[in-house]
């Protein structure tokens, strides 16, 4: 079994969901101080990028320093993460990095992506300038399109990795760091390699992808997290409106591949073929707490009630499945699974999975899990650990702004 059985009482209709500020407060400040310790500003642990490496921490603290339950370390929070932000420039700077200058989640994309946002927050506009010119300076890079010949459209190296860098830094700048221009022929050219795809394996989705040869369906490498960041620029459908019905019908055509139990196979190759139950991946990077995002955005772009729907079969899978053994973490750990929850609650307000959220929360810290969860292999990373985990339980506490590490996709 990859999860803990869920004997969780959930949600009473009509009952008030309380979140004790002080406690979850008191709570992450002691696991930001210990991520400190394990997770230091050093360059033994700057490989990984914003997935496993220590950067993560940099993102983590920015975002509690938002925030006003930590206003009073907020000075404190952004000094620790420029200590985070310097050591990874110099790493840069003097290693060879086996990953494309575009690439977000594990490469120098996302440590660019998050030193500007730190300036941001520090008032710092030549640096947030200098900062966004950088940034900008990748996208010829991931122009041709096969410019890394395993996939170049995915999440964690790709075009969809990238654009979501874009997206977080002009949500969070109110500015645009890509002009329209770059961004609709990025977003181009990943339909043309989609299409390229689909038409070379006679896929029935007009848009395919393939990352080291699977054609993955997941947020991290796969077709979920592509057509999610296709959805996020009403800009490039105005521009192109060819491409609207062509995303709109893959993702559609995605709807068809739900499983019986409201969860879907890690790649295409494993669609009609369903794992044991109980081994089936219900996580972030393979399955629904990471399709769901797509499900949002498509019902936030097109205002069609199946998107919801199927944005709540996959809370249902998640509330059956998603105490996960594989640790904390947003990736493939429980704090991924509690974020499916608040995302829920911002689509419908339901306080039904408010309570969830928080359920999931305090799992995290009973006996049971402390005694029988897995270690991942990069503990208080960003991605497998503590540091994304931080930034859901901070979400407890303004769960109407709740937004998972560079997905936001209400707006």
């Amino acid at each position: 079994m990859r999860y803990f059985e869920n004997k969780l009482a959930d949600y009473k209709a009509g009952s008030e969901v309380l979140i004790d500020k002080s406690k979850w407060i008191g709570c992450i400040e002691s696991l930001v101080n210990t991520t400190f310790e394990k997770l230091p500003p050093s360059s033994d642990s700057c490989d990984g990028g914003l997935y496993v490496g220590n950067i993560g921490v940099a993102y983590m603290l920015y975002y509690l320093s938002k925030q006003e339950s930590f206003k009073e370390r907020k000075a404190t929070f952004l000094e620790k993460a420029e200590a985070y932000v310097k050591v990874n420039l110099e790493y840069l700077s003097h290693h060879h990095c086996k990953d494309p200058p575009s690439a977000f989640i594990l490469g120098p994309a996302g440590i660019t992506a998050t030193g500007c946002l730190l300036a941001q927050e520090e008032g710092n506009i030549s640096r947030v300038d200098q900062f966004g010119e950088m940034y900008a300076a990748a996208a010829e890079k991931c122009m041709k399109i096969d410019f890394f010949k395993h996939g170049s459209d995915e999440m964690l190296i790709g075009r969809a990795g990238y654009l979501s860098g874009a997206l977080a830094l002009q949500q969070k700048l109110g500015k645009k760091v890509l002009n329209d221009t770059t961004l609709n022929q990025l977003c181009s050219v990943m339909i043309q390699s989609g299409q390229q795809h689909a038409a070379k394996h006679l896929s029935k989705s007009p848009l395919m992808y393939a990352y080291y040869g699977t054609e993955y369906l997941g947020a991290a490498h796969g077709l979920s997290g592509i057509f999610q960041m296709l959805m996020s620029f009403p800009d490039f459908f105005k521009s192109t409106p060819s491409a609207e019905p062509i995303v709109k019908s893959a993702v559609d055509y995605f709807l068809t591949l739900e499983d019986a139990d409201g969860n879907y196979a890690p790649a295409m190759d494993e669609v009609g073929c369903p794992r044991p139950d109980g081994e089936e991946l219900v996580h972030w990077c393979h399955g629904a707490p990471g399709v769901i995002y797509m499900y949002a955005r498509a019902y936030k772009v097109w205002g069609d009630d199946k998107y919801l729907q199927a944005c709540i079969r996959c809370g249902e899978l998640v509330w059956k499945k998603g105490l996960l053994k594989k640790g904390p973490g947003i990736c493939h750990g429980v704090a991924g699974s509690g974020y499916v929850f608040l995302l829920l609650f911002r689509l419908t307000n339901d306080k039904k999975y408010l309570h969830r959220a928080l359920m999931f929360a305090e799992f995290m810290f009973t006996a049971e899990f402390k005694e029988q969860a897995k270690v991942p292999d990069s503990p208080y990373s960003l991605y497998e650990g503590w540091a994304g985990t931080i930034c859901f339980l901070s979400d407890l506490m303004q769960p109407d702004k709740a937004e998972f590490p560079f997905s936001n996709v209400i707006f």
